[in-house]
């Protein structure tokens, strides 16, 4: 890390207010940069690896979020007397609370992440389309204020045309959502949706919207720092989902046409410069049959897909999140990022895909990691470890790298099948589904891909044409391989070799 000169702030030693993979990840980078580092964890954490990495660890509370890593008064009071520069929130917990953030500046504390007025104006879904749509930016047809009459929403949906989808304002992962496909379902659909959303969120605001059939889910990373530069680090394909959740990403997308990436990348960068955004932010959009695209929403953090996009451009995108949180210009441009091969993740999830993702908790008899070249795993588990309840059952990332797609496909059934897991059921052999199935394959699938094409049956077939498809792609390796790009300081970082 460069020293700190004239108008940086000093960032000596931070602390990670997270858990699990994210903590150990951001760990790695800190350390790789020089910098003292602060672990935090639960009871049930108490062994858990980020805490043995930190430089130092203290206790928060019982294993319920509750009462430990949402403890934001509690993780300030450590800072302070642990004399913490700032903090890094990874993802979840408190990484888009505007309170804590507000917190964090009232006490000194820099906040490795954007301003509390930008997550709450992304935070909310319905300020956040109204914002950006003074930018030019793609959006939905549908409501710009929040509804709750039934009668209302009869007359919107009406003028919109059926399917509709109802969506809490302050919604997430799927929670306050109806699709309505005719009239009739309108008024049970929508007092469902409300009720859903107060039960959740606290805020029973929706709005409504085109349903979008088919779409695919692409979004674009962004860096943006406090002199005025913000630029898009392409995308990331993340359409194959269960409950609207993510289950395996890639980047770049397998339908983008240069033209396409240029004009979603720049409507990403106005909808930065909507909320004058700073830091790592993700930029969401839904993208029709067609090829139009529409503004969903932004992520104001890191996300949990973003060693995809770290893999095509070479950057570490926590350390430019420290450089930026320091007062560091991005030391790039647009025009020096280019997309080199591509790269696959799948989140390997403690659940069971044959009996509907349902999550399974017990302890891992057997762990052994892929060695193999340009594979990557992100993970803080180790044999022996048990799967708490609290918790996101994902407790690793299989992440790989090649020069096309082809290969990076073949990369990741070689890679899953070298990962050795037992003692819970796992998302690795939904991955194999996947990485085989014809739709995968050609890229012509969408959002509906696990209710169109997946079943426990599927799963646990022998289909033969989807054996030798995946010889056919194993056997791209024997012929195609080359090195992973640098990073743009043209150094191969610390971070990168221990990762």
């Amino acid at each position: 890390m460069p020293d700190s000169g004239a108008g940086l702030r000093e960032i000596r030693k931070v602390l990670v207010a997270n858990r699990g993979e994210i903590a150990v990840r951001i760990l790695r980078t800190c350390r790789a940069m020089g910098i003292e580092t602060v672990a935090v964890y639960s009871d049930a954490d108490r062994d858990s690896r980020h805490v043995r990495m930190a430089d130092k660890a203290f206790r928060l509370g019982a294993g319920p979020s509750s009462e430990s890593y949402l403890k934001a008064d509690e993780i300030i009071r450590i800072c302070k007397e642990e004399g913490v520069d700032a903090i890094h929130p990874g993802y979840g917990f408190l990484s888009e609370n505007a309170g804590f953030a507000r917190k964090l500046k009232e006490a000194d504390i820099i906040l490795i992440g954007p301003s509390a007025s930008a997550m709450e104006l992304m935070g909310s879904k319905l300020a956040s389309k109204q914002a950006v749509a003074e930018y030019g930016v793609p959006l939905v047809p549908g409501t710009k204020e929040a509804v709750d009459d039934p009668e209302e929403a009869k007359k919107i949906a009406l003028g919109i045309g059926f399917p509709v989808l109802i969506k809490a304002s302050a919604g997430g992962g799927g929670k306050g959502m109806r699709i309505v496909r005719n009239e009739a379902e309108l008024d049970s659909q929508m007092k469902m949706a409300i009720s859903e959303a107060i039960s959740s969120f606290g805020d029973g605001s929706v709005f409504i919207e085109k349903y979008v059939e088919g779409p695919r889910h692409i979004e674009i990373q962004i860096m943006a720092d406090e002199h005025g530069n913000c630029l898009y680090l392409f995308e990331r394909e993340c359409s194959v989902q269960r409950r609207h959740q993510k289950l395996v990403e890639e980047a770049p997308s397998a339908i983008l046409t240069p033209e396409m990436r240029k004009a979603m990348g720049e409507a990403a960068v106005q909808v930065a410069r909507a909320c004058n955004y700073t830091g790592a932010g993700t930029v969401e959009f839904l993208v029709d049959a067609t090829r139009s695209f529409y503004f969903l929403e932004m992520n104001t953090r890191l996300q949990v897909e973003h060693p995809v996009t770290e893999l095509i451009t070479g950057l570490d995108l926590v350390e430019w999140q420290i450089r930026v949180a320091r007062g560091e210009e991005l030391a790039f441009g647009q025009d020096d990022l280019q997309i080199n091969g591509h790269a696959l993740e799948l989140r390997v999830c403690a659940e069971d895909p044959v009996n509907d993702f349902l999550p399974d908790i017990g302890t891992l008899t057997r762990y052994e990691r892929p060695e193999l070249p340009h594979v990557r795993v992100d993970d803080f588990v180790d044999e022996g470890y048990s799967i708490p309840i609290y918790y996101d059952n994902m407790f690793a990332k299989l992440i790989v790298w090649a020069p096309d797609r082809s290969g990076a496909i073949a990369r990741m059934l070689e890679a899953i099948e070298a990962y050795k897991v037992e003692g819970v059921a796992t998302t690795l052999e939904f991955g194999k589904f996947v990485m085989k199935h014809p739709a995968f394959i050609s890229g012509e699938f969408d959002t509906h891909f696990v209710q169109n094409h997946f079943s426990p049956e599927a799963l646990q077939s022998t289909d033969r044409e989807l054996t030798e498809a995946a010889a056919l792609l194993a056997a791209y390796l024997h012929k195609n391989t080359r090195e992973l790009v640098l990073p743009i300081a043209g150094r191969e970082s610390e971070w990168y070799r221990k990762r």
